[in-house]
């Protein structure tokens, strides 16, 4: 059953990301995300009430302060990188995020690298120079993908945000030990919400877009809940390691919403680097 939800949070993860690309053509990062987080309140806040609330130990309040600000400026990030790029090139990098723990977990929470770690990271290195072949201006230049990652300001985008979360997955992790990890995702999406909020008001129409676009951005909040939810589900049954592991298959399936709803070129390249890079992640989820 564990692998079932981790595959459904895959599935889900895509479909908000996809959703919140389409709403991203008429809204500004801040509604959208502001939105889909409300959303995921809504939805999940009945439920942590039907399940009881948890008991919050000291690490907890760490959590909130640190993780919880440092992920809206990720999750920011994030959104305004699907809205200057490819859904196709950008959302596979997050992945690099585990490239980065490398250096936070041991500094923050004394969690140290393996063999495993080591061959993953070549992986996901070789991965995202695949990924951006396409997007090179001179195939024939070797550094010429990596010089395409950094130009493409989605890219770089993206890369600020898989650094970020390799420090705010350690504090996410400190914040479901001292609660729960439903707890902790209440949490989260309410403080990315309240910190998205007066950027969301200072706009010359307040909340009026956002009325306007009401339906795609609920469903977007929707998927954000299932895929949330699920995931708490399946990190009931198996390590975690296992579940993101099969999370993060949903950028491949990002890869193809790419190609198929917004005509995204360059397909098999960037579905063959997401495919190095999704490899890399489940070696190093192997302990």
């Amino acid at each position: 059953m564990w692998l079932f939800f981790a595959s459904l949070t895959a599935v889900f993860e895509a479909c908000k990301d996809a959703t919140g690309k389409q709403s991203l053509k008429s809204l500004d990062e801040y509604s959208v995300l502001f939105s889909f987080m409300a959303v995921g309140v809504v939805l999940l806040l009945p439920v942590l009430l039907i399940t009881g609330i948890p008991p919050i130990q000291p690490g907890y309040w760490l959590a909130v302060l640190v993780g919880g600000g440092l992920n809206i400026l990720a999750f920011t990030l994030y959104v305004r990188a699907l809205k200057l790029a490819d859904l196709s090139l950008t959302v596979p990098l997050v992945m690099l995020t585990p490239l980065f723990l490398l250096v936070t977990s041991p500094l923050i929470v004394q969690e140290w690298p393996t063999r495993a770690d080591a061959v993953g990271v070549v992986l996901l290195v070789v991965g995202s120079y695949v990924l951006n072949i396409q997007s090179s201006a001179d195939k024939t230049n070797f550094w010429s993908p990596l010089r395409a990652m950094a130009q493409n300001p989605g890219s770089r985008l993206m890369l600020c945000v898989a650094f970020i979360w390799s420090i705010t997955s350690n504090f996410d992790k400190i914040g479901v030990v001292n609660s729960s990890p439903l707890g902790w995702a209440v949490t989260l999406f309410s403080v990315i919400a309240g910190g998205t909020l007066p950027f969301v008001l200072r706009r010359g129409r307040g909340f009026a877009p956002l009325f306007e676009q009401w339906k795609l951005l609920t469903v977007t909040g929707g998927f954000n809940a299932l895929a949330i939810a699920f995931q708490m589900l399946a990190l009931t049954m198996a390590p975690v390691a296992q579940v993101i592991a099969v999370k993060r298959m949903s950028t491949l399936l990002s890869v193809a919403f790419g190609h198929f709803f917004f005509g995204e070129k360059g397909m098999r390249s960037r579905l063959l680097g997401a495919a190095i890079m999704v490899s890399g992640v489940v070696i190093m989820s192997i302990r």
